[in-house]
């Protein structure tokens, strides 16, 4: 999303909020169908894959969805309980117009979304989404839909799901899981579908070798203390099961964390520094360039360098991540918190993708993540969220901008200082990096306080 567009609907990745509330009510919903489904009025036959997380809310909101698009005359296929990338792939892949994934990703169980993918398997373009909302918004109040009820429940294709096994299967030739002790954390959310049977066809001995976890979802326990928000989670199982890695994935799988044999937590930035060195290996780091966020770590940073890799920072938000890679033509990019972007296999993060690129990694050069990432000195680095009643431009409070320029007149060269929004909720996040600790806690604490006093709940 282009940061100077103005959205009341959609944040950096899709619509999201408390499910049967405004934006999340069962007429905006629908009239996202409905907008959806004009903005296909050119395509011939146009037809939509849909697929949706394991929150309880996620049925209905699919089965409104499919609805609305079925009330324009398009034609709507589900893949049922899926990773959003799977959708991604198979809107690219098997000629669908569109793609919709039902998911609030790392949000608790009472949050649901609704994401949206083009036919090319990437989120949609700024002005195509802008146009989806200006209809929606023009129509939401005035819409007229059919009582929830009365809703027919969507079909799931077992064969969709099947396609994207196929695909990550190909995407990692000659890898054989047979001897790596593995645990995996799929938070009772979108991978604890697909991953039991992934893994068991690369040669996984589940439960023996390879320990699968929180593939129980209930409807209300995604995402609860386990998965990539909770990596120090299976960092414990790790140890606890003396095994040699740790995977875990965040409520719609598009990210994966890691933990080492330690049972110490390896996050994105650390994925990323992995992955340049066997991609600049191979001759296919294109110019020697990663991309990572502004959240990343200095460290990582320092360490690229040494391997003669540049890193560029991106705003954070994987679509800002993907743009700034596109304008360089990068073969890698990622987040600090575990999207990681392969452009050369998939169009999105992946989180399953992610987790079978490591262990590939780890079974072609016999080395632990732990010695492929020991020379990166993490800056300390604090992250403290703050929830907020509204998002004013936070140089515009004098109490606030004053507290953010002391912080950077102190750090200058010893540190950094990121003050933003999430994009997905409603907070405010101080993130601050400091070679002093003492110094970092103490202007994270002072922001924090500001931005509490002046816009907190």
């Amino acid at each position: 999303m282009s940061k100077g567009l103005a959205r009341k609907l959609f944040g950096t990745d899709g619509i999201r909020g408390i499910a049967g509330e405004p934006p999340l009510d069962a007429r905006t919903i629908y009239a996202t169908g409905l907008a959806l489904g004009h903005s296909l009025r050119d395509h011939a036959e146009p037809k939509v894959i849909l697929g949706r997380d394991t929150r309880e809310s996620s049925n209905w909101i699919a089965a409104t969805v499919a609805a609305a698009l079925r009330e324009t005359g398009v034609r709507v296929e589900s893949a049922g309980v899926v990773p959003t990338p799977a959708v991604a792939f198979l809107a690219q892949n098997r000629g669908f117009d569109a793609g919709v994934v039902i998911s609030a990703s790392h949000n608790p169980w009472r949050d649901n979304g609704i994401k949206l993918f083009g036919r090319d398997g990437f989120k949609l373009p700024d002005a195509v989404e802008a146009s989806i909302e200006d209809e929606i918004l023009r129509h939401a109040e005035e819409a007229s839909m059919p009582e929830l009820s009365a809703l027919p429940s969507v079909e799931d294709n077992a064969a969709l799901p099947e396609q994207y096994i196929h695909f990550l299967i190909e995407s990692v030739p000659g890898l054989d899981l047979k001897g790596l002790r593995t645990v995996a954390d799929c938070a009772n959310g979108a991978a604890a579908a697909v991953a039991p049977e992934l893994f068991a066809r690369l040669g996984a001995q589940i439960p023996d070798n390879f320990t699968l976890l929180n593939v129980s979802p209930n409807g209300r326990n995604i995402n609860d203390g386990c998965g990539a928000m909770h990596p120090q989670w299976v960092a414990a199982e790790v140890q606890k099961h003396r095994a040699a890695i740790g995977l875990t994935f965040d409520g719609d799988a598009d990210r994966c964390l890691l933990a080492g044999v330690r049972g110490n937590v390896i996050n994105g930035d650390a994925i990323l520094l992995m992955a340049a060195r066997d991609l600049q290996a191979r001759g296919m780091l294109t110019g020697d360039v990663v991309v990572a966020t502004t959240m990343s770590n200095m460290g990582l940073e320092a360490a690229l360098k040494r391997s003669g890799i540049r890193m560029l920072r991106a705003p954070v938000g994987d679509r800002y991540v993907l743009e700034q890679m596109q304008q360089n033509n990068a073969a890698l990019g990622g987040e600090q918190s575990g999207h990681i972007l392969f452009p050369h296999l998939a169009t999105t993060g992946d989180g399953l993708l992610t987790a079978l690129v490591v262990l590939d990694l780890v079974a072609r050069t016999g080395k632990s993540v732990d010695e492929l990432t020991a020379d990166l000195k993490v800056f300390p680095q604090v992250i403290v969220n703050v929830k907020v009643r509204e998002k004013r431009p936070l140089d515009s409070i004098p109490a606030i901008a004053e507290r953010i320029r002391a912080a950077e007149e102190e750090l200058k060269d010893s540190g950094r200082v990121v003050i933003r929004y999430s994009g997905t909720e409603a907070l405010a996040r101080v993130m601050i990096e400091a070679e002093s600790e003492e110094a970092m806690r103490r202007h994270a604490d002072s922001i924090a306080e500001a931005i509490r006093s002046e816009l907190g709940v």
